[in-house]
């Protein structure tokens, strides 16, 4: 699943492979999937897009936004996003194709949903989408520890540091994947309740999102998930598997299941 690190890395290196590149072929809904999802019928995408030169891509939260002309092309996390090269055969399921002028392009494959919508500049009534332009990005000096004390005090204190971090988008692009590491980074288990937290405990947390978001995103992602070229990326997750010992005391790693999806979690490391 694409997340702040992952959409960085792609979204740099679509930038790299297309920019300035004349879009020749749009193709939307070529594999039927129950939980793809689209700003328009599939016959529109082409008059939207074909002919038009991609500007550039930036990733924003869990989204991989590319600016063609008047349009942005958005392609949340779910989508699949690789590289093809001239001439070579597109996969034989796919939810979306664009190719370009030199006959080069990319394909994009939902995994259990995702989204690939068209807005003309930017201007659309999609919450999730707005949401992430509106709030600054982790790896940005807009995300500072006044910024992060902001979201904290407006979390009810009932909530645990899972929640605060991986829901309601309070901080978009950070999810499930990448939010173990973190946690495991700052000692904190997942489950803890805020108001069992000290001032220690949030000054760990927050150098933790800063320092671990920012690692995953130079090494190119995570190594559990891959790029634009198939590839995994370089950053080695420490709590993706419950069977190998914590890195730290050697202990085993436990594996929950906790607010919509497994939590990994070592309980020597991070006390409740």
């Amino acid at each position: 699943m694409l997340e702040l690190p992952e959409s960085a890395t792609v979204a740099r290196q679509m930038t790299d492979m297309f920019a300035g590149r004349t879009v020749s072929l749009v193709e939307a809904a070529h594999t039927a999937h129950g939980f793809a999802f689209y700003s328009h019928d599939a016959e529109e995408y082409p008059s939207l897009l074909v002919g038009k030169t991609l500007d550039a891509c930036v990733g924003v939260g869990g989204i991989v936004d590319a600016t063609i002309e008047d349009m942005h092309l958005a392609l949340s996390e779910g989508v699949n996003i690789r590289h093809f090269e001239a001439d070579a055969k597109p996969p034989k399921k796919y939810q979306f194709r664009m190719m370009f002028d030199d006959g080069s392009g990319f394909t994009c494959s939902v995994q259990m949903y995702g989204a690939m919508m068209v807005y003309p500049q930017g201007i659309t009534d999609n919450s999730y989408y707005n949401v992430v332009f509106e709030k600054p990005s982790p790896l940005t000096d807009a995300f500072d520890r006044r910024y992060f004390d902001g979201i904290v005090e407006s979390t009810e204190d009932k909530l645990s540091a899972k929640a605060l971090l991986a829901t309601q988008q309070r901080i978009p692009g950070l999810g499930n994947g990448v939010l173990q590491d973190i946690l495991f980074n700052a000692g904190i288990h997942p489950q803890r309740k805020l108001r069992d937290m000290d001032r220690s405990d949030f000054d760990a947390l927050f150098a933790s999102i800063k320092n671990t978001l920012a690692e995953m995103t130079e090494r190119g992602g995570r190594d559990t998930d891959k790029d634009l070229f198939g590839n995994p990326g370089g950053y080695k997750t420490v709590l993706s598997t419950k069977n190998d010992p914590c890195p730290r005391c050697g202990g085993p790693i436990t594996r929950k299941a906790y607010l919509g999806g497994n939590v990994y979690f070592c309980p020597a490391c991070q006390p409740l």
